[in-house]
C-alpha cells in the first residue's frame, strides 16, 4: 500500500486491509501515565504485586488505553489522502475489548477500509473496520468499527466518486 493516496483512489482500496501499523509496547510506564491521566487507578492497572494474585497474572492496561492507541497507530500505517486539509474523529459503530493487554506486551492495528462516502462538497467519511493484535496472542486485544472524517478542497472532490 503506498503511503499516500489521491482522493479519487480512495474508492479503489475499499474492501481491502490498508495498513498494519509497527508494534508498539504497552509497559507499566504507559499504564500508569493513562491511569493519571484518567484517575483511573484500579489495583488491575498500577499495583504490579495485588495485580499477580489475579486471573491476569500481573498489572493490564486499561481497555481505553489500548483504544487510545489507535490513532498512533492509524498515523503510522495508513495511507495519507493527498488532498486532506484536516481530518477528525467522528466516533465508533462498535468497541469489543477482546482480550486484557499485559504489562510489557506489545500490540499493533490492522486497518481495513469498510466504507468511503462523500458528505457535502468537502468531506469524506471512511469507516475501518479495526483489530488490534497482541503480540504472540491468537486472540485480538480489541475490534472496533472506526470512523474518520476527512476535509478537502470543494475544488478537488473526485468528480467519478
Amino acid at each position: 500500500m503506498p503511503s499516500e493516496i489521491s482522493l479519487s483512489d480512495v474508492r479503489t482500496i475499499v474492501g481491502t486491509e490498508v495498513g498494519v501499523s509497527d508494534w508498539i509496547m504497552v509497559d507499566q510506564t504507559m499504564i500508569n501515565a493513562f491511569a493519571d491521566a484518567t484517575d483511573d487507578h484500579q489495583f488491575i492497572h498500577v499495583d504490579p504485586e495485588r495485580a499477580k494474585e489475579t486471573a491476569f497474572g500481573g498489572t493490564i492496561a486499561h481497555g481505553f488505553l489500548t483504544l487510545s492507541l489507535l490513532s498512533a497507530m492509524n498515523f503510522n500505517c495508513v495511507p495519507k489522502i493527498r488532498e486532506q486539509t484536516m481530518g477528525v474523529n467522528y466516533g465508533f459503530d462498535k468497541i469489543r475489548f477482546m482480550s486484557p493487554v499485559k504489562a510489557g506486551t506489545r500490540v499493533r492495528g490492522r486497518f481495513k477500509l469498510a466504507e468511503a462516502r462523500l458528505r457535502g462538497a468537502g468531506m469524506m467519511m471512511l469507516t475501518y473496520e479495526v483489530t488490534v493484535e497482541i503480540e504472540n496472542e491468537r486472540k485480538p486485544a480489541l475490534t472496533a468499527t472506526w470512523i474518520t472524517i476527512t476535509q478537502f478542497d470543494p475544488k478537488d472532490r473526485p468528480e467519478d466518486f
